[in-house]
């Protein structure tokens, strides 16, 4: 039996639509798209694209110009809520198109939970939240902007706060049974939680932005208990704390003492591949005759496999953690004031 063949006329079902997108995008990218799906997805979209044929440049152009229209929507939605889309909508497309995407991306799209609480004021919001358990309070926290999220993390108090960024750290996946939960305690009701799919927040990657943002005593502090508590956690949020392309960020005199306990060696694979901003930083605290060796060393070296740099970037980036906590260098990070004392 032939397969039948989808006229621009039919109307697209939202897996067909899918399934379009994803042969236009090409094997390459629909390949990276398919790690993020689970398994019944990709049986479901593979099955799609088997059915797919002739796909005219209408059919094609429609879809892009719809994904694209629901990008832009949710684009509006994470910035200031689905008001703020909706007028955005209705003023570059009109009311009724506007009404539309809207309703096809709530239906189909599950938006960020909480988002109610991400415009609220961080401190209104802590005053609201403080009382809450820790697991919840963390639960608010990694789904909110790291500097909102920073802010009220500073500010709970600090028996609460290495709790807290443990629950972040560790936090994987939140069923949507418990995130209807949480809105229930908060009297809040989301309109994104018809989705029956599980929502990733928080992790390592999470507190590590939040805890960038924080001033250095909260963060101390948190990391310190999460030490004596959690050593392993401890260590991989160290890790993460301060990656070698920021340098960039130190200062001359930062870098040249570091430059005093770094070894060539390691310094030449550790550049290799690096933005030109990153080196040029190095090169330019360094004299021009060792500027010129440290060049021809990375010439001569050749290609340079990947775990070789990242391991070497990585003990440069143990050195210079090293001279922080002993007071040597200062490693500027957002939101904290200049005190000399």
């Amino acid at each position: 039996m032939a397969k039948k063949k989808q006229t621009h006329k039919e109307e697209l079902t939202g897996r067909q639509k899918a399934a379009i997108f994803l042969v236009t995008l090409g094997s390459e990218i629909s390949s990276e798209i398919f790690k993020h799906l689970r398994e019944d997805e990709i049986e479901i979209l593979t099955f799609e694209i088997a059915r797919l044929e002739n796909i005219d440049s209408e059919q094609r152009d429609k879809v892009l110009a719809e994904f694209q229209e629901l990008m832009i929507a949710q684009d509006f939605i994470s910035n200031g809520g689905i008001d703020y889309a909706r007028e955005l909508l209705e003023k570059s497309l009109g009311n009724q198109k506007a009404v539309d995407i809207i309703n096809r991306l709530t239906s189909s799209l599950q938006t960020r939970p909480f988002d109610f609480i991400r415009r609220t004021d961080p401190a209104h919001l802590l005053n609201f939240i403080q009382q809450e358990h820790p697991q919840t309070i963390a639960l608010i926290l990694a789904y909110l902007e790291p500097a909102k999220a920073s802010i009220i993390l500073g500010q709970l108090p600090a028996e609460k706060q290495s709790d807290v960024a443990r629950r972040i750290a560790t936090m994987q996946r939140t069923s949507p049974e418990i995130l209807r939960e949480v809105e229930r305690v908060l009297e809040k009701k989301l309109s994104s939680v018809s989705q029956e799919d599980y929502t990733s927040a928080g992790g390592v990657e999470s507190i590590v932005e939040i805890l960038n943002l924080v001033d250095r005593t909260t963060e101390k502090s948190i990391i310190e208990v999460l030490e004596e508590d959690d050593p392993e956690l401890a260590e991989e949020i160290k890790k993460r704390m301060f990656v070698f392309e920021d340098i960039v960020m130190l200062d001359d005199k930062s870098i040249q003492k570091i430059m005093r306990e770094v070894d060539t060696s390691e310094l030449s694979k550790a550049l290799k591949g690096v933005d030109a901003d990153v080196q040029d930083k190095i090169y330019r605290n360094m004299s021009k005759r060792a500027a010129a060796l440290l060049k021809e060393d990375m010439e001569y070296m050749g290609p340079t496999r990947r775990k070789d740099v990242e391991d070497a970037q990585q003990k440069i980036v143990s050195i210079i953690r090293k001279l922080e906590e002993q007071g040597e260098v200062i490693i500027a990070r957002s939101g904290e004031e200049d005190v000399l004392v």
